[in-house]
């Protein structure tokens, strides 16, 4: 994590009009994808953000063509396209873990917070892995949405519990 006390990062903050809301689009001057939240949670993210990176400064600019088109195209049903865009996370080593693991499950997919953790040979981080799961930085496209109650429940997402829903049924998930 960066000290508040150095100049604070750029990003450039970009909105993207989805079936389930505005998405707000975080990136880097690389253009690579560093946070992605809901209009409605914009307090959550800069939160976030702000643990992250320390003092951030978000500049309205338009997101890289690719990763809009990218965004677009999933939301339009190729839901393969989330793998093209680059992101990048901050975070300590065990929530980096975490969100590398979220990027593997597949789409149309669910796995219990329980799976992940013994995916990640460490069963007994099921709350801990709940809790990195609760602060991806990344939504959509690190799937946090894809973890689900070890009964099969949908549970927890910073998004809405109907953000998830939609989000599953739309990768064919029965909910």
């Amino acid at each position: 994590m960066k000290s508040t006390t150095q100049n604070p990062e750029a990003f450039g903050l970009d909105r993207l009009a989805t079936p389930i809301g505005a998405a707000l689009l975080v990136f880097d001057a690389d253009g690579i994808l560093r946070a992605l939240d809901w209009e409605d949670y914009e307090h959550r993210m800069r939160e976030l953000l702000r643990l992250h990176h320390g003092a951030v400064d978000l500049r309205a600019r338009r997101a890289p063509a690719e990763m809009r088109f990218a965004l677009s195209g999933y939301f339009d049903g190729d839901l393969d396209r989330l793998k093209s865009i680059k992101w990048r996370v901050t975070g300590t080593p065990f929530q980096r873990k975490v969100w590398t693991a979220l990027a593997t499950i597949p789409s149309g997919t669910t796995l219990s917070y329980g799976a992940l953790a013994a995916r990640l040979d460490m069963p007994k981080a099921v709350r801990a892995v709940g809790h990195a799961n609760g602060s991806n930085p990344i939504s959509v496209v690190l799937p946090c949405h894809r973890l689900i109650g070890a009964d099969g429940s949908l549970v927890k997402y910073g998004g809405g519990l109907e953000r998830k829903r939609w989000l599953l049924g739309h990768e064919g998930v029965e909910v």
